[in-house]
């Protein structure tokens, strides 16, 4: 792929992150659910930067991309946008919507790792109003979470433009029905799913995930925690097995730092398969640290990890 470039539509949002020292599921009374009223003691919170396209395109600039994030932001991100920039990644594709406050999520995690997030999308609502042209010369795309009508309007422009994109609808997928998924999965060229947004998304379109991989151009990628991936291509299935951590301290935005390895890997001419082999490594590294962006490696110190990971160089 000769323009490197990589378009990054989807959220720029504030984390709020509690942990609770418990487990949801001793807290919780699956007989009682009808009438949930629960609260958890959260000694300990932080805010970090967040956001699917702030994290995917943290993750892709460590590695040497060139990411472009597309998103709509409120009047309280100049300190976001400050961020971006002081790490060299171009905030010119981040519209400001005044009148909202930027996207914030409010996370809490349990000791097993488990989520429960409130999310306020604010500016996000409004990323319709952002056009893949805007972007210039763009050689690859991925469609991340965020607001319904810009998802939607942001696939056609993509396919449009003849440009490859990664369908990746994460906590959206519920906002789309069979016909709607349909459509998405016939212009994308690449889909990407966690195991429980697979059970979803095979339930709304009535297809399996062999089925689904085959109406996609590229492949089909099925991220599975700690068991690894899976990736569909090619009318295969093939095992990625997920690289060991040196900590597992935090899963938030781990599929963000997925998603950003599997890009660079993409527009830098890598094989699927070998490009999630990066992705794995970049999740696992994530995973280590608090927050979505608060890890650091340099490309030599990646490439060691995946040829200890993989038993070969990732690039020359």
């Amino acid at each position: 792929m000769n323009n490197k470039r990589v378009l990054i539509c989807g959220s720029i949002a504030f984390d709020t992150i509690m942990v609770f020292e418990g487990r949801f599921k001793d807290q919780i009374l699956a007989d009682q659910v009808h009438i949930l009223n629960v609260a958890f003691l959260v000694p300990t919170l932080r805010k970090d930067w967040g956001g699917c396209a702030g994290n995917i395109a943290y993750s892709l600039n460590m590695l040497g991309g060139q990411p472009v994030p597309m998103a709509a932001i409120g009047h309280d991100a100049q300190g976001y946008v400050g961020r971006l920039q002081q790490l060299g990644i171009t905030t010119d594709c981040l519209r400001t919507i005044d009148s909202e406050f930027t996207a914030q999520a409010f996370i809490t995690t349990d000791l097993d790792d488990n989520q429960i997030t409130a999310f306020h999308p604010g500016a996000m609502s409004f990323s319709h109003l952002n056009k893949i042209t805007d972007a210039g010369d763009i050689g690859l795309g991925i469609i991340a979470p965020d607001g319904r009508d810009g998802m939607i309007q942001h696939a056609v422009q993509f396919a449009e433009a003849g440009v490859p994109f990664v369908f990746d609808p994460g906590q959206g997928l519920p906002m789309f029905g069979k016909q709607e998924l349909d459509r998405f999965l016939e212009l994308a060229t690449y889909a990407a799913v966690n195991d429980y947004e697979a059970k979803m998304l095979c339930d709304k379109t009535g297809d399996t995930l062999e089925s689904i991989a085959l109406r996609l151009k590229g492949g089909l990628i099925v991220t599975r925690g700690a068991e690894g991936s899976w990736v569909f291509t090619g009318g295969q299935r093939y095992d990625i097995p997920c690289v060991k951590a040196e900590a597992v301290v935090d899963p938030t935005g781990c599929g963000d730092a997925y998603r950003g390895g599997l890009l660079y890997g993409l527009s830098e001419g890598m094989a699927l398969v070998e490009a999630a082999q990066l992705a794995s490594l970049m999740g696992s590294i994530k995973i280590a640290h608090k927050g979505g962006q608060n890890y650091q490696l340099t490309r030599d110190e990646i490439a060691s990890r995946y040829e200890q990971a993989f038993g070969q160089k990732p690039w020359a």
